[in-house]
Parts: C-alpha cells; sequence; structure tokens
C-alpha cells in the first residue's frame, strides 16, 4: 500500500536519511542513503508493509547486484540498452560536414546499426587541430537521426555543454578522459538522459 510506503520513508527520512524508491517484480524497494542515525533492521521490520530489510556495505550502493539483482535496461526511441538484442553505436569520429554525416549514418544503419554516433565536440591533444564543428555538428547530427531514424549518442566535454547538447542527443557519452571529471559527471546526472 501507498499509505505503508509513505509512512515507512518518513521514519527513515526523520532520522536523517536520504531515500529512493525503485520497483521490481510488483514490490517497491526503499534505499537508504547518506549518514543518518543509526536504524535497528529488526525495528524497521516490523513496520506495517516492510518484508525485509538488508544491509548493502557497499561504497556503490545503487549500482549493486545487493541493491537490484537484476541486470539493467533502458529504452531510447525504439531501442532496449541491456536487453537481448545487442545494440551497435556506429559513426563517424567528428561531425566534418553534412555529406559526410548523412552517408555514414545511411551506410551504418544500413549495416545494421541502432544508434548513430559522431562527435561535435572533439578531444584534441592540440588547441590547433580541429575541435568539430560545435552546435552546427549538433544540428546536423539531429538531421541525420531525421532521415535514418537512428537515435544521436554525442560526447560532452564540459559542464558548460551539457544542456546545449542534451537538446540535440538522445544519450550523452562520456569520453576516457572526462572519467574522473567529477563536475562534468555531477552536470551530465542531472540532465535526466542516459
Amino acid at each position: 500500500l501507498q499509505s505503508e510506503i509513505d509512512n515507512v520513508v518518513a521514519h527513515v527520512e526523520q532520522q536523517g536519511w536520504l531515500t529512493h524508491l525503485s520497483h521490481d517484480s510488483g514490490e517497491t524497494i526503499i534505499g537508504l542513503q547518506g549518514d543518518g542515525q543509526p536504524l535497528d533492521p529488526f525495528h524497521l521490520g516490523q513496520l506495517p508493509g516492510v518484508r525485509d530489510t538488508l544491509a548493502i556495505t557497499q561504497k556503490f550502493k545503487l549500482t549493486s547486484r545487493a541493491f537490484r539483482p537484476q541486470d539493467t535496461t533502458f529504452t531510447i526511441g525504439e531501442v532496449t540498452i541491456g536487453g537481448e538484442q545487442l545494440a551497435i553505436i556506429a559513426g563517424p569520429c567528428s561531425v566534418e560536414s553534412r555529406e559526410q554525416l548523412l552517408e555514414t549514418a545511411h551506410a551504418a544503419k544500413a549495416a545494421g546499426a541502432t544508434f548513430l554516433r559522431g562527435g561535435a565536440y572533439k578531444p584534441r591533444s592540440s588547441p590547433y587541430s580541429f575541435q568539430g564543428l560545435g552546435e552546427a555538428g549538433l544540428k546536423l547530427l539531429a538531421e541525420a537521426r531525421e532521415a535514418t531514424g537512428l537515435p544521436v549518442v554525442t560526447e560532452v566535454m564540459s559542464p558548460t555543454k551539457v544542456a546545449l547538447i542534451s537538446v540535440y542527443a538522445d544519450v550523452l557519452q562520456i569520453g576516457a578522459r572526462n572519467m574522473q571529471n567529477f563536475d562534468l559527471l555531477n552536470a551530465v546526472g542531472q540532465a535526466q538522459k542516459p
């Protein structure tokens, strides 16, 4: 019952915990995060609607198998990532021109790709090298999506570009060199895009 869920959430939030609700197979899982007051698992287990309590000690609770044992899947357009079908992301390293991108997008689709990838902003080892077409490249990616039906994946390198890129892209890609750029990771996490 929703009232039981609300009661449990209110109880643990009063103790200083943040809650994260997820739903699986008709059950609601209430995950706790933060540094709230210590909770007695026996007492929590006595609250109406609580079937079980489980302490997850892994550092990354939301991604642990103890928190969510089933595989994670998500859908973009008509493509499910993490499901039974292999998702293939293909396209040019860099968006250089309309002709180049549309030709590549149609070839990728014909070859079985399920996503179109292209760099509108390019990380380079020299500031004097081609850095990508920027917003013009994003517009070309959106045009290629319309022409082929392939969802667009493109790299985000700066927190200041997340909002703009989110307008045009279906998936925000984080490159290897930015996996420790926590300002960028936080900004992308707030964008509500995979």
